[in-house]
């Protein structure tokens, strides 16, 4: 019998869960740390855990969808509890959901979609997220030829991303006002993959580009360096994340909008949501969790954060929050916006 099936056993006796919890190993796969956030995320995971008195163990697929199969199977071998994963490649992560399922141990799919009931679904909305960067690109340049930066053709948040953009882009494409002239997405997120699809972007259309829509904060910045190195400086560029170097953009005025999607709420949500179904609790009793159908019509169980498009306009809400302190966002920066003047 399973760990997690015993300690259900238990709870059911009638025994609190924080005399349960030092039993409880929560394993974590991660895709890749090549992104800021990813390092905010895992210590909101582990404070988490460590509240609940569970353990916390990881593996870093570094980009691989099979090493992160194997690095999963090592998980399972080493006797977790619970498995929180980010997927590297949504298609090739069912093995590793039906190996935990074989051994019942809980399955939190952590901010990319892992399209399988037997995974709990935990992200912000990406569908808004991409609907909130097109709004601050479009409101900066309504007019104009347009270039979309998609993310990794591997991972469901670029079409998730992809189909928000489009909701809010679309009257403007009817009505003329704006052309997509190119799009691409982007390999694995790399920085360096979509500055080199910008370059070329850039070379095809004669530097006759009015706007980027990028849609993470990574491929923000490959974008925003193409131009640069074009002397395009104040073209509108969107992304999300929050990362430091990107709200750094947003205060110089060489990225429009990041999406801050606050990682710490989604990490913490992650080591509390993964503790509970270790020991024993029902996807459905998950607090703010629902029933969700995927596009591909798998209906699971969700919980979708709200994020928040940061501008110059309301630059001091990530450090009012602690997000970033005054002196990182200010950054060579003078004369900007609040709280950089």
């Amino acid at each position: 019998m399973h760990k997690s099936v015993m300690l259900a056993a238990v709870l059911a006796a009638g025994l609190t869960a924080p005399a349960l919890a030092q039993d409880i190993t929560v394993g974590v796969s991660w895709s890749n740390f090549q992104e800021e956030r990813w390092k905010t995320d895992e210590a909101a995971i582990k404070a988490a855990l460590e509240a609940a008195g569970a353990a916390y163990v990881s593996a870093d697929a570094q980009s691989s969808s099979a090493k992160q199969l194997s690095d999963i199977e090592s998980l399972i071998a080493q006797g977790v509890d619970a498995l929180i994963i980010l997927a590297q490649d949504a298609q090739a992560i069912g093995p590793a959901v039906q190996a935990a399922d074989d051994e019942g141990i809980p399955v939190v799919g952590y901010d990319r979609l892992i399209e399988d009931p037997r995974a709990f679904y935990l992200t912000f909305d990406n569908v808004e997220v991409g609907r909130m960067q097109a709004r601050a690109v479009l409101e900066a340049q309504p007019s104009g030829n347009y270039v979309m930066i998609k993310g990794s053709p591997t991972d469901p948040n670029a079409d998730f991303l992809r189909g928000g953009q489009q909701e809010v882009l679309q009257a403007a494409i009817d009505s003329g006002a704006i052309t997509i002239v190119a799009e691409a997405y982007t390999d694995g997120w790399l920085p360096a993959n979509a500055q080199r699809n910008m370059e070329q972007i850039l070379t095809a259309q004669d530097n006759n580009v009015d706007a980027v829509v990028a849609s993470n904060d990574g491929t923000a910045g490959g974008a925003v360096a193409a131009l640069a190195a074009q002397g395009m400086d104040g073209i509108p560029v969107s992304g999300q994340d929050g990362d430091h170097a990107a709200l750094n953009r947003v205060a110089k005025g060489t990225q429009t909008v990041s999406v801050w999607k606050d990682a710490r709420d989604l990490g913490r949500a992650a080591g509390e949501i993964a503790a509970a179904l270790a020991g024993g609790a029902d996807m459905s009793a998950v607090a703010g969790a629902g029933l969700w159908t995927s596009p591909g019509g798998t209906e699971m169980y969700a919980r979708f954060l709200e994020p928040v498009p940061v501008t110059a306009d309301n630059l001091t809400v990530v450090v009012d929050a602690g997000w970033i302190t005054q002196e990182s966002l200010c950054q060579g920066v003078s004369n900007g916006p609040a709280p950089c003047n």
